[in-house]
């Protein structure tokens, strides 16, 4: 499959060397330019690439950029994508690192502020995974125990892609419902940063406050 990633911070690289493994085509970009990903390119073999230029003819693109990131992307970036390209939203709306985003504040989803945004339907999965579990804990299917992500989004197709990539690289996963319901998984969650199986991934779903903690509020 050709995967576009848009951010090569720990997540973003770490998915690079990951889906590379799987034998994925990964173009991957940053904001600094193609020339600062030598060393990555090197170490797994994906194809360093622009921003505007990381999405052409991608099945799945995944934005993985800090949140105050999101509006300086290249305009018409998914323009070259493969029809019905599939969109990961990873990120995570930190106040003291985003400045104060009042949309947010008010109660709308992040994923949804970032689906506004870049003007392209998004699957949320992996903002609340620690970039170093996706190296290190992934295991087979049907391992007792395996480590699941929740998923949220409105395209069953979309959400079953990513959902089967998150199988492939070794991990459950649980529906999250609609993106509406992804403040379920948003910061200062019981999902958030939890490493628990599809049961306790279910039941933390279940337990979240719409409330944002005082933590992740400006």
């Amino acid at each position: 499959m050709k995967i576009g990633i848009i951010g090569a911070g720990n997540i973003g690289g770490n998915l690079t060397r990951r889906l590379t493994a799987l034998g994925h085509e990964v173009s991957v970009a940053n904001s600094r330019g193609p020339q600062t990903l030598a060393a990555l390119a090197e170490e797994t073999g994906a194809t360093p690439v622009t921003a505007s230029e990381a999405a052409k003819g991608a099945q799945v693109v995944v934005v993985t950029v800090p949140l105050k990131a999101v509006p300086d992307l290249p305009a018409g970036f998914l323009d070259g994508a493969a029809e019905g390209v599939t969109v990961i939203d990873t990120g995570n709306y930190y106040p003291q690192r985003d400045g104060r985003i009042a949309a947010i504040e008010d109660g709308l989803p992040e994923s949804r502020w970032t689906e506004q945004r870049i003007g392209h339907p998004v699957i949320k999965a992996f903002n609340g995974t620690y970039a170093q579990d996706i190296l290190d804990r992934g295991r087979p299917q049907g391992t007792p125990n395996r480590q699941a992500l929740p998923v949220a989004g409105d395209d069953p197709a979309a959400k079953q892609a990513v959902r089967d990539l998150i199988d492939a690289l070794g991990f459950d996963s649980v529906d999250g419902g609609g993106l509406d319901d992804s403040w379920r998984q948003q910061p200062g969650t019981p999902v958030y940063g939890n490493r628990g199986d599809a049961d306790a991934i279910t039941k933390g779903l279940a337990e979240a406050s719409p409330e944002r903690t005082a933590e992740f509020r400006a």
